[in-house]
């Protein structure tokens, strides 16, 4: 099942059940425990965590949701940070185990869960969230639920800019690249700074020469008695994207009559990935990808279709033939798009670690939790 990060209010999230990092006692203090208690209604949940008395640290206990959106609470207790020797990592991934054995009691579905110790016990953010990624993808490897990890605030999760160094440079780089280029042929650049600089003076006015090409582009189709083009600025993006000469246009033409799905299953036969280990690593639902299999869906957002490709471990070439069976294409104007592609590019194929870059960008995680 899939697993996204997300910026929101856990008290209002409409799951079945929520973590929440508790008191070892009954009762509650500050941050995300204190506005559970609020949510909730604070007299009929302390009345309930009562009469369940104290959790040790790195264990859980179970309450009724009361006034949550969420029909559970799932109270899981951390600890503080010290130096990172003195057994602190490990009690805050026993309070993850811990609060995913009562979900799987429950026979839930749908878990949202905040990162963990990150928040006044003081944990360095990089160090919770290394944490919370490797525990919630060890759980899903064998498990079927779908988990969000929910940030409270922008504070909550930051990357230095030397985890992200790389990434920062390569959207840089390739951020609509291919139509700057008319728009400031590169000897007309002193530098990057100033290509920043007149990137951001010239996006109008290049996207506005790109709707006025679409919008020609239709009205010639009509003339003609054909249907429009499905996206003509997606034609656009990443001029690269048409097959080269000799062996890889052969590749495509040897596949040109499959669609969508039926390349991705072609693919999938040939590395020996069944379709379980597919729906997993591509970090989709299971109804979601049930509905893809057998026809229901049709094609689906550009979204899942990238989840496939690095499920898939697609080169650069064979993602973007993929993604041209459902209509879509790379563009250079996503930042998301470009960060993706980076992994892709790079032969790094961890969706979690992809998530995580796009999240700590400001971009949506990428996965289909949709039924």
């Amino acid at each position: 099942m899939p697993f996204l990060i997300v910026r929101n209010d856990i008290t209002k999230m409409r799951v079945d059940a929520i973590v929440n990092p508790a008191s070892g006692l009954p009762g509650y203090g500050a941050g995300i425990d204190k506005a559970v208690y609020e949510a909730a209604g604070a007299e009929a949940l302390y009345k309930r965590r009562a009469e369940i008395g104290r959790i040790e640290c790195g264990t859980s206990a179970v309450t009724e949701g009361f006034s949550l959106p969420a029909r559970y609470i799932i109270h899981t207790v951390g600890c503080p940070w010290r130096d990172g020797l003195s057994g602190e990592e490990d009690i805050i991934r026993r309070c993850y185990r811990s609060s995913f054995a009562e979900a799987t009691n429950l026979g839930i579905e749908t878990l949202a869960v905040p990162l963990l110790a990150s928040g006044s016990f003081g944990f360095p953010k990089g160090i919770a969230m290394s944490i919370a990624l490797s525990e919630i993808k060890s759980f899903l490897d064998n498990h079927d639920l779908t988990i969000y990890l929910v940030v409270f605030d922008d504070e909550a999760y930051s990357l230095s800019s030397e985890r992200f160094g790389d990434i920062d440079a390569y959207i840089d780089s390739n951020y609509v690249a291919e139509v700057e280029e008319e728009e400031y042929p590169a000897d007309d650049l002193s530098g990057a700074e100033s290509r920043r600089e007149r990137r951001r003076g010239g996006l109008f006015k290049t996207g506005r020469k790109l709707m006025a090409a679409e919008s020609m582009a239709i009205r010639e189709d009509a003339a003609m008695g054909a249907a429009p083009a499905a996206n003509f600025m997606q034609a656009m993006a990443f001029a690269d994207a048409a097959p080269a000469p000799a062996k890889k246009l052969e590749d495509v033409v040897k596949n040109l009559d499959k669609s969508f799905m039926e390349l991705v299953f072609t693919y999938a036969d040939a590395k020996g990935i069944t379709d379980v280990e597919l729906q997993k690593k591509a970090n989709i639902n299971r109804k979601a990808f049930s509905k893809l299999r057998c026809g229901t869906t049709k094609n689906p957002s550009k979204a899942t279709a990238l989840c496939f490709a690095i499920a898939l471990e697609l080169s650069l070439d064979e993602t973007k033939d993929l993604l041209s069976r459902a209509g879509l294409a790379l563009s250079p104007c996503s930042r998301q798009d470009i960060i993706v592609q980076y992994f892709i590019e790079h032969g790094a194929y961890d969706l979690y670690a992809v998530n995580e870059a796009l999240f700590a960008h400001g971009e949506p995680t990428i996965g289909d939790v949709e039924a």
